[in-house]
């Protein structure tokens, strides 16, 4: 059966063909026949109740510099599509958050993945805390005091804010470090949210490992080697993706929190594991690495996602959905 299927995201023309996960769920969209249309955030819109799109019908290509062609622009009803991935880049502001309200008419009858109220409501950083079994010592807060102890009790921290996104403003202060006080100051004055501070982890230097799980199940995995003199593990801050396997103890781990992600709707979702054993993100917006997955495991990552994508869309549709 094909779908019809909308996916809202930053400008595809600007994309990396050959690292870029929304492009390879595109690709096997139109693989499997279902007809594509692209539109902007800023293109999305309710007008008395429902939710609109100024979109484009899309056709992609693994082409290098010939990878998309898109149609006239025309105004849609999102209610009258079958799906609709939600795909833009962080950062997770209140933009990113009206969209989640917008798309919000129109879910669960049009499927939009993930789902936006879930979204919403697991931004990545905050929604891990929600598992304090399998995460490392955390303090989220603004209190300068309860930070200087955090720091007195666990000597080398991590302090990043809150809503921060592919690695930016991500700092390690060791004990002997006298820039807290400073660096405090300047979080105050660029962001009103607490900050999240956390002992670092010297494990780090092994990797910070994605794991993807489509649907609640773990379904693959990059290691993630940062650049000497690097905290960051981030691959477009120079971190090297590595072959690796998902170990028993980080098994556990998924299937801790499987469960949550398939009951909110969170079909593809990539979380970060330093050391076998410490979460330290659940990413849910617009996750990353299906390409380097891909490559190294010899998978098609896109294809599972786009199954647990139909099988939802048709146990809903079929009355199934509970």
């Amino acid at each position: 059966m094909s779908l019809a299927v909308a996916i809202q995201m930053d400008h595809i023309a600007g994309v990396d063909i050959a690292a870029d996960s929304t492009f390879v769920l595109a690709l096997e969209a139109q693989a499997r026949g279902h007809g594509l249309y692209h539109y902007l955030p800023k293109d999305l819109f309710l007008r008395d109740g429902r939710a609109f799109a100024r979109a484009q019908p899309l056709q992609v290509r693994d082409e290098m510099g010939n990878h998309h062609s898109l149609g006239a622009a025309e105004v849609i009803d999102l209610a009258t599509l079958d799906v609709v991935l939600m795909r833009q880049d962080p950062p997770f502001d209140m933009s990113y958050i009206t969209a989640t309200h917008i798309l919000e008419h129109v879910h669960p009858d049009t499927l939009v993945v993930n789902d936006p109220v879930h979204v919403r409501n697991a931004p990545e950083k905050l929604f891990v805390t929600h598992f304090p079994q399998v995460i490392p010592p955390t303090l989220i807060t603004s209190d300068m005091d309860e930070i200087k102890d955090f720091r007195a009790k666990h000597k080398d921290i991590i302090v990043k804010p809150l809503f921060g996104n592919g690695g930016a403003g991500v700092f390690r202060l060791q004990p002997e470090d006298e820039n807290l006080s400073a660096l405090m100051e300047m979080f105050t004055e660029m962001f009103r949210e607490p900050v999240i501070v956390q002992r670092y982890l010297p494990e780090v230097r092994e990797g910070d490992k994605r794991i993807i799980l489509i649907d609640g199940r773990a379904a693959g995995a990059i290691n993630r080697v940062p650049a000497k003199g690097e905290v960051r593990a981030n691959m477009h801050v120079g971190g090297k993706p590595l072959k690796t396997e998902i170990t028993p103890s980080e098994m556990d781990i998924c299937a801790a929190i499987g469960p949550a992600l398939q009951e909110r709707g969170l079909v593809f979702v990539g979380i970060d594991v330093i050391g076998g054993k410490y979460l330290t993100e659940i990413n849910v917006t617009s996750p990353t690495a299906i390409q380097e997955t891909n490559r190294f495991n010899g998978v098609k990552l896109e294809a599972e996602i786009w199954d647990a994508i139909e099988a939802r869309y048709h146990d809903h549709h079929s009355g199934r959905a509970t």
